[in-house]
C-alpha cells in the first residue's frame, strides 16, 4: 500500500498532466462525461465530469487496479455576466499549475492574474479533506465557486 506522500506525489503528477496540463480526453466512461486519464507505475487516475459553466465531477486513483483515493467536486459561476466558463477555466489552469509546482494539490493557496484572484482553502490532508476554491474580481465580487471533498477509500 502506498504512503500518503507517494499518493500525493502521484495525484499532483496526474492533475498536472490532465486538466491543468490540457491532457487529452479519453473515451467517456459514462454517457456525456468528459474523462481524463493518467497512469504511472502501479497508479492510474481518472477524472470524469459533466457540464461546462456549472459542472460536477469525480476523481479516482487506482493502485494495482483497486480504488484507493477519490474526490468529488461541484463548481459553478456566480456572476456569468462578469466571468465566463472559458475565462474561469484558463485562470484555474494557471493557478493550479502554480500550485502543482509546489508539489501539492491542497490549499491554502492564492493566485492573482489580470485583476482576478483565485483562492483555494482546504481542511485536512490527502487522506481526508474538504475545501472550496473561489475566483474573485478586482472589486471583491465572487464570480466562481467550487466545493470539493475526498480522501482514501480503502
Amino acid at each position: 500500500m502506498p504512503t500518503d506522500a507517494e499518493l500525493q506525489t502521484f495525484i499532483v503528477q496526474a492533475k498536472a498532466a490532465t486538466y491543468a496540463g490540457d491532457g487529452g480526453f479519453s473515451i467517456p466512461s459514462r454517457p456525456a462525461s468528459h474523462d481524463l486519464r493518467f497512469a504511472a507505475g502501479d497508479f492510474e487516475y481518472l477524472d470524469s465530469y459533466f457540464g461546462n459553466a456549472d459542472f460536477l465531477g469525480q476523481e479516482v486513483v487506482y493502485w494495482r487496479g483497486q480504488p484507493l483515493w477519490g474526490m468529488n467536486y461541484y463548481g459553478y459561476l456566480l456572476q456569468p455576466q462578469r466571468l465566463d466558463a472559458a475565462s474561469a477555466g484558463q485562470l484555474i489552469k494557471r493557478a493550479l499549475t502554480r500550485l502543482y509546482e509546489e508539489d501539492r494539490f491542497l490549499g491554502g493557496f492564492t493566485f492573482q492574474h489580470d485583476g482576478w484572484t483565485y483562492t483555494d482553502q482546504t481542511n485536512g490532508d490527502v487522506a481526508r479533506f474538504s475545501g472550496t476554491e473561489h475566483i474573485t474580481s478586482v472589486d471583491g465580487t465572487r464570480c466562481y465557486r467550487l466545493e470539493y471533498h475526498g480522501g482514501r477509500i480503502v
